[in-house]
């Protein structure tokens, strides 16, 4: 029954929706990852966290605490008109924290690490920032939210 295909369904259909945001989040710096948003979602980050730095900073320390694998996120809460970071657990997409658009997701799962930083997460996370594609990002803020 549908029931019981419910944890699959959110679990391999989340596992699907995470990566596939995850991989767009994604740019080689030769094609502009870690370059520092622009336009309006850029303002936002400045008006809801005080700067990408502390925005940064905020995601690292939230990723860096969740136990076992999951995912660490940017989102824009439609509702509320403001950015949020949140956190979800193994597959769960950021739709179960509410009415959430994912801007930024990071696997914090061992194996989208492990081969380059081992066990040492915070390195991956401090890391990650230098090919995160904030431009897609920006688009996706745009198109909506703005």
């Amino acid at each position: 029954t549908i029931v019981k295909l419910q944890s699959a369904i959110k679990f391999n259909g989340g596992g699907h929706v995470n990566h596939s945001t995850f991989w767009k989040n994604l740019a080689p710096v030769r094609e502009g990852g870690g370059e520092p948003p622009k336009g309006s979602l850029g303002w936002a980050i400045d008006t809801h966290f005080g700067s990408l730095e502390v925005l940064m900073q905020k995601m690292n320390a939230e990723g860096a605490a969740l136990q076992g694998s999951g995912w660490v996120w940017l989102g824009a809460d439609k509702e509320l008109k403001k950015l949020v970071v949140e956190t979800t657990a193994n597959q769960d997409p950021l739709v179960t924290k509410g009415p959430l658009v994912p801007l930024i997701g990071i696997d914090v799962g061992e194996h989208a690490y492990y081969l380059q930083y081992k066990n040492v997460r915070p390195d991956y996370l401090t890391n990650v920032w230098k090919v995160i594609n904030w431009k897609y990002a920006s688009e996706v803020y745009e198109k909506e939210c703005v």
